[in-house]
Formats: structure tokens, sequence, C-alpha cells
């Protein structure tokens, strides 16, 4: 079975829900990264998405755009990730599930069946593919699915019923619903339109649908708790990774994050 699927399979059996932060990959170097990951596992995290930095992301707000920036200046490869991945995967007693959230731009650049290779043997899981238009996915979608690695597409507030539902039919693993309309970035309050979003969406899948965009402090994760199957944070905790870029300011990093993980986690309890 899929991590991602044991991972839900077993929340559900035990009426609980998924913390799911987004951490970007390389920023500012992968060094810290491969630190960060199992901080943010131990921290608490069920999930961990790793954002592929990207020069032209479209759906990202300006923090995020930023620490891929930073990333990208530092001339990071896939090869770097994947590997940064790998010996994150295969620690003794690993068991949080990790998925990629990479432009549809770099798997076609690297070409979708290598990269799929290359995530499933560094144990990425899945891959949201944010701007991979549903109509387009049908291929990636196939081979995906043959690997079992599950492709993740997100469904905005935007997003007709009709095309929802094509949508939720291509995902595999999750179904990403953005809560707000917009880029990526902190709110003060998730829109009340959220919760009728949801429930079209309970009606047209079985898939756990877990909740990103907007989400940034542990009042907006109690409120999510009884809606949603996962709650996804990213800017939140992104932006604390500007201050990492120096020897003393990468300890404190790496302790404000674990805390701050802890923090949200905890909300869902």
């Amino acid at each position: 079975m899929n991590p991602i699927d044991d991972l839900f399979c077993r929340l559900r059996a035990e009426n609980r829900k998924a913390f799911m932060p987004f951490v970007t990959a390389g920023d500012p170097d992968v060094a810290f990264t491969r630190d960060l990951l199992p901080a943010v596992a131990e921290a608490g995290a069920s999930l961990i998405e790793v954002g592929f930095p990207f020069s032209d992301p479209i759906a990202d707000g300006p923090v995020i755009q930023a620490s891929y920036t930073r990333a990208l200046d530092k001339r990071l490869k896939l090869a770097e990730i994947f590997a940064a991945v790998r010996d994150t995967t295969t620690r003794p007693g690993w068991q949080t599930p990790l998925v990629a959230m990479a432009s549809y731009s770099l798997l076609f650049k690297k070409g979708v069946e290598a990269f799929i290779t290359a995530a499933t043997a560094a144990g990425l899981s899945g891959a949201v593919v944010p701007d991979l238009p549903v109509e387009e996915a049908a291929e990636l979608a196939k081979l995906a699915a043959d690997r079992d690695f599950k492709l993740i597409l997100l469904v905005t507030p935007t997003t007709s019923p009709t095309r929802a539902e094509r949508v939720v039919k291509a995902c595999g693993g999750f179904v990403y619903v953005v809560s707000v309309v917009g880029i990526t970035g902190e709110r003060d309050r998730l829109p009340v339109a959220l919760r009728d979003q949801l429930a079209r969406l309970r009606t047209m899948t079985d898939l756990p649908l877990c909740v990103g965009f907007g989400v940034s402090r542990p009042d907006h994760v109690r409120e999510l708790r009884d809606l949603a199957d996962g709650v996804i944070v990213g800017s939140a905790l992104v932006k604390k990774l500007a201050e990492a870029g120096t020897p003393a300011g990468r300890a404190k990093t790496l302790e404000d994050i674990r805390a701050f993980v802890s923090e949200l986690s905890g909300a869902l309890v």
C-alpha cells in the first residue's frame, strides 16, 4: 500500500486528522533540508510536502517565492533534492510520507517517467502538481497510477462542480483543497464558504480532503479539525527559513520550526 493511503487509513481508524507542513528544499541549502525534514517529522508532521523550487511559481505568494529564489540562487539541482529526500527516507524507522510540490515544467523538463522513477527511488510517495490542468493530466495520472505514485491536483473555490469532479477523479492519495482565491500566504481568517466547498467535494470522492493556502495559526487548524482530513501549512513555516542563512540562525530556525510544528499539530488533538 502506498504510504499516503496507509497514513489516512490509520488516521481514519483512529478518528484523527493529518498535519501536513510544507517546506522548501534547499533553503538555505540542502544540508539544512536534511536536518529539517526529520525535525519536522519528530515535531508532529503526519506527511511533509517538499517544495521543489521553480523560477516562476504560479500559485505561490511572496514568502514562498522568496524562499525558492534563495534556493535557486545556490544553483540547486533536482538531483540534490532527490538525494536529500533519499537520505531522509532511508533513515532507520522512517515512517512519515513525503510528497513533492513541483511545477509540471520541472516534470516535463526531466521527462515525466524519469521524474517519477527518481521520485519513487528517493522515497517520495506522490507529487502535488499545482499548475497542471486536469484536461492535460490523463497521461501523468496513468503513469503515476501504474507506479502507485500519487498525483495530487488542486481544487479552488472557483473550480466549477463539473470540473471539480474531473479533478478528484484524476487525484490519488488526497485532494488538495485551496481554501482561498489567490496565492499562498497567511490570512487572518478562513473563508466562510470553505465549509460548503468541502461538503460539495465530500459528495464527489472518498479521497481525503486536505486544506491549504491561508492556514497559519492554531485556531485555523482547530477550525478545520472537524471539516477536513488534513491541514496544510506552508508560508507561516517557510518565512522562518529566511533566518537560517547564518550559523547562529540555523540552529535557532530549526528549533523555531520544530516548536511551531508541534504547536500547530497539537491543535488537531
